[in-house]
């Protein structure tokens, strides 16, 4: 079962593709839920065992029948019972969730629907089963776990818990914040407020990556030093870098990667770093020191690790010899005897013995089509750039994908006079871009898609201020736009490799996740 507004290369090989409306995942995942309910299909032992809360949640979901939820889906109700039935039906079943998901208003209460999917039919705990997310790229897992995140200390664990936090303070011998800090939205406001003197990016291109650029460029111009730590000099660094400290990649240093499920995998340097670049810990601990801060004296990457491990009891025996002998190693790992473990949940929670059924409504879509802004524009990547570009614009990778395109339906285009290639004006009512044309069958009609990965074309200049409504992600899929065309020219855009004889065409698409 594939949910996608556009038939990416996943849907043209899944039983099912349901053409989802971008936004409205609260209302997709209910409306699957309540034909689960409606026919009987749910997984009445484990509700009882391990769940609570399910009269309410069941009560809840008769305003969310497939035939209700049309109207906010946009999926036909054929579709979503069917798919409801061969989750629920085709156990162990299990779901894996991209940025397509997360990337919302309601991002997060799209996941906790999804949650409930899981929790309705018992898909929690066993072989084949859980909700998986499939992050943006290796180790955001591990590097959340570090306490990269502002509200969590190493571990993963809330800065509201006082014994974990008593724990740390002894371990530094400081006293720590108890208020949380900011995370990346939070730090523009910042900026825009006078209140930040310092930044430090590393490994984020943010006048690439980040939402409501044309805000974000204007503020953080007026901080007055910006240190930008990455492999190459990027997009941050031109527009408003002080300083660039040139970084190690991951094959010029030493270290741990942690992937989705769980598992530690040592990473060992296969060449020395190149020119004046270090692995990312130096610098940071070479200004600490001149800062005055003790504890920063570390000699390699494992004695970092060790730290790790004294602050974080879950993976207090996943140490390196230990990797060395048996590979990567799933925390929880107590100690060195700890085999480690395969699957959470199995026979609780993390927060307890019973998981509660949630009931988020669906909110109205924001930035919904107008007479002036009629298409609703959806962002993402694709399989031959990495994100920003900032590694993959380097490589052969970019003779696949040379620049990012406004794919749009050959409907849409011919209605618009718009032909393959033609250059256009993309305006939103946060800024404007400029793509060429490719008429793309697998976009939806009233629907267009453009990737970010072409510093030139500015397309994060088109996103706005909305963000997810717990977290505070951006909500980089869902922005209004109108098309304005610029020039017509004669060679269709193709992306990908030729095959002998194959002419150029908006068949030729990458896929994008």
């Amino acid at each position: 079962i594939v949910i996608d507004p556009r038939k990416v290369g996943l849907a043209q090989i899944a039983d099912l593709h349901l053409p989802i409306t971008p936004g409205a995942n609260v209302a997709m995942f209910h409306s699957m839920a309540a034909v689960i309910i409606e026919e009987g299909l749910e997984n009445r032992e484990f509700i009882a065992q391990r769940t609570e809360g399910f009269a309410e949640y069941a009560e809840f979901l008769k305003g969310y029948t497939p035939e209700k939820a049309v109207t906010m889906t946009g999926v036909p109700p054929e579709l979503v019972r069917a798919a409801a039935r061969m989750y629920a039906t085709g156990s162990p079943s299990i779901s894996f969730h991209g940025l397509g998901l997360t990337e919302n208003v309601q991002g997060t209460e799209g996941i906790i629907a999804l949650s409930n999917l899981a929790l309705l039919t018992g898909n929690v705990g066993k072989p084949g089963t859980g909700i998986n997310p499939l992050r943006g790229q290796n180790n955001v897992q591990g590097s959340a776990h570090m306490g990269s995140d502002p509200n969590y200390f190493t571990g993963y664990t809330p800065i509201s818990n006082a014994e974990v936090r008593a724990k740390v303070e002894a371990f530094y011998g400081v006293k720590l914040p108890k208020e949380r800090g900011l995370d990346a939205v939070q730090i523009v406001e910042a900026a825009e407020a006078g209140k930040l003197d310092v930044l430090w990016a590393i490994g984020y291109d943010i006048m690439q990556s980040h939402a409501d650029i044309v805000r974000t460029q204007r503020v953080l111009e007026n901080v007055p030093l910006v240190v930008v730590q990455d492999l190459f000099m990027n997009e941050t660094a031109r527009a408003i870098g002080t300083v660039f400290l040139p970084a190690a990649a991951s094959f010029e240093k030493d270290g741990t990667f942690m992937n989705s499920e769980r598992r530690v995998q040592r990473v060992r340097k296969a060449v020395e770093p190149q020119g004046e670049a270090v692995a990312d810990w130096i610098p940071v601990c070479e200004v600490a020191k001149r800062m005055g801060m003790k504890g920063f004296d570390f000699k390699d990457a494992e004695e970092i690790w060790n730290e790790v491990r004294v602050l974080w009891p879950a993976g207090a025996g996943i140490s390196y010899a230990k990797m060395e002998r048996e590979g990567g190693i799933q925390w929880p790992c107590t100690d060195e005897s700890h085999p480690g473990t395969v699957r959470l949940h199995s026979d609780t929670f993390t927060l307890g013995d019973r998981a509660p059924f949630s009931r988020p409504e669906q909110m109205p879509l924001q930035e919904p089509p107008t007479a002036e802004f009629p298409l609703l524009l959806v962002t993402g990547r694709t399989l031959y750039a990495y994100n920003a570009g900032t590694m993959t614009d380097r490589t052969k990778n970019l003779d696949l994908r040379p620049i990012d395109t406004l794919d749009l339906h050959p409907d849409d285009a011919d209605s618009l006079g718009i032909a393959d290639g033609d250059e256009l004006r993309i305006v939103s009512a946060w800024g404007e871009a400029q793509l060429p044309a490719r008429r793309d069958k697998r976009v939806k009609r009233g629907e267009v898609f453009a990737t970010f990965h072409t510093p030139a074309a500015h397309v994060n200049r088109l996103l706005g201020p909305h963000r997810d409504n717990k977290v505070n992600t951006p909500a980089y899929k869902r922005t209004a736009v109108r098309l304005e065309r610029l020039a017509a020219v004669a060679q269709p855009v193709t992306i990908g490799r030729k095959r002998k004889g194959q002419r150029n065409g908006p068949g030729n698409g990458a896929a994008a996740s």
